[in-house]
């Protein structure tokens, strides 16, 4: 059973985005599928991550579930023709294959931002969520505090998670590093397209800052402030806010730009106020620079940043990759130790039986101080006696033998049985 780990993915590097929008799983709907599997398939240490790049769900379970999970998706999301988004799926039903891709999105390999530092979050997050359902067995609670430990090496012993290697998150680094000496600042996030919204998750649990959202279009303002429990601004108190902020982080798209110099001199600016222009074309016009309270951050200077950070993580790639090598090897020494889990048992078990009946035989006459003394000599007889066949199955699993000495030893104590009763 420990050797049938799969994996069905969906994600940004061949999935265009009105698909994985079509896809995406909230925490209800997740929470739903993670009933129904548990509820009516023997699937176990089921997994669900949903990001706006990647659907993936994670499971242990002999058969291919990978046809019944998209249909059931296409049910819980009303798709009218789960044929549409089939082909999107990746099924992977190798069980190496499957540890090796859940290792490598939850450390950022596959990131759109290589080393991207939340999905360590998401992941840790859809864990949980698989914890509470009672659905993490031993197999994908090992499997997840060895992908911790994983990540925890990769900060420390390489510069893949250095610096930030998103513009959204260079953005919000930035806005942090303004901030710092300012007592309670506000924040005003003007458009929320795809780089918008980035940036207004980056900047949740962001200690202080107070964080003010506003869109042509109020209703995605709106989902997005109740998302990151952010307030919202009418847009049409545009400049009220811009007024009252110390931060404007603007990706508005439009032709003109919509903070010139004429409406931002008009401000009565008491203080230094700063414009982080994340829009092509620009939304932000330089010569905004020339009022000597307020600084602009356009989308190269903060990109720069971004891709000396990237180029960093890159190179950083084949350290991360060797460190989760070494993280796999271990977890599939573990792994295959308990597929002879059940036999040693069933061993121990046996043993114990034959010494409990040998005792009841020989111990009906005995003082207190024979039983003690003679239970004591037994114990210490049937560990040593058990030790080596111990030590020789954790050696057969890692030479791929076990299966072979399992049978010897089924055959010699007659375990069947007792493995049957084990394994169900």
């Amino acid at each position: 059973m420990y050797q049938h780990f799969k994996a069905l993915s969906l994600s940004f590097k061949n999935t265009p985005i009105h698909i994985r929008e079509e896809v995406s799983l909230n925490e209800t709907v997740s929470n739903r599928i993670l009933n129904y599997l548990k509820e009516f398939t023997s699937a176990t240490d089921v997994l669900i991550l949903s990001t706006c790049n990647r659907t993936e769900i994670y499971y242990l379970n002999e058969a291919d579930l990978s046809e019944d999970i998209i249909k059931l998706i296409g049910i819980e999301k009303g798709i009218d023709n789960v044929e549409s988004v089939k082909p999107y799926f990746n099924s992977i039903v190798n069980h190496e294959e499957a540890v090796k891709h859940l290792f490598d999105v939850s450390i950022g390999l596959e990131a759109q931002v290589v080393g991207d530092i939340q999905i360590s979050n998401q992941v840790k997050r859809a864990y949980q969520a698989s914890a509470d359902l009672d659905l993490a067995g031993p197999f994908l609670h090992r499997l997840m505090h060895t992908i911790f430990f994983t990540n925890k090496r990769v900060v420390q012993e390489t510069p893949f998670r250095d610096g930030a290697a998103s513009v959204s998150y260079a953005a919000t680094e930035l806005v942090k590093s303004l901030t710092a000496e300012i007592s309670q600042p506000k924040v005003l996030v003007v458009g929320v397209g795809e780089i918008g919204e980035d940036v207004c998750r980056n900047l949740i649990g962001a200690t202080n800052i107070s964080v003010k959202i506003t869109n042509r279009t109020e209703t995605k303002a709106r989902q997005l402030a109740a998302e990151c429990n952010f307030e919202t601004l009418d847009f049409d108190l545009l400049w009220e806010g811009v007024n009252e902020a110390d931060v404007i982080i603007s990706s508005v798209g439009a032709d003109k730009a919509l903070f010139t110099k004429e409406k931002v001199s008009a401000l009565d600016i008491l203080s230094f106020k700063y414009f982080i222009d994340l829009s092509i074309p620009r939304s932000v016009e330089t010569e905004v620079e020339e009022n000597p309270a307020a600084i602009v951050y356009n989308v190269d200077s903060i990109k720069s940043k971004a891709d000396s950070a990237l180029e960093k993580r890159v190179k950083a790639i084949p350290q991360v990759e060797q460190i989760i090598a070494e993280s796999i090897e271990e977890f599939n020494d573990w792994s295959k130790e308990m597929i002879v889990s059940p036999t040693i048992n069933s061993l121990k078990n046996a043993l114990e039986q034959i010494r409990q009946e040998e005792l009841a035989r020989y111990l009906k006459n005995a003082s207190k101080e024979q039983g003690e003394m003679v239970e004591l000599v037994t114990k210490s007889m049937m560990q040593k006696i058990i030790k080596l066949p111990v030590l020789q199955l954790k050696a057969a699993c890692k030479r791929g033998e076990a299966e072979t000495l399992i049978d010897v030893l089924n055959s010699l104590f007659n375990l069947e049985k007792d493995t049957e009763k084990l394994n169900k």
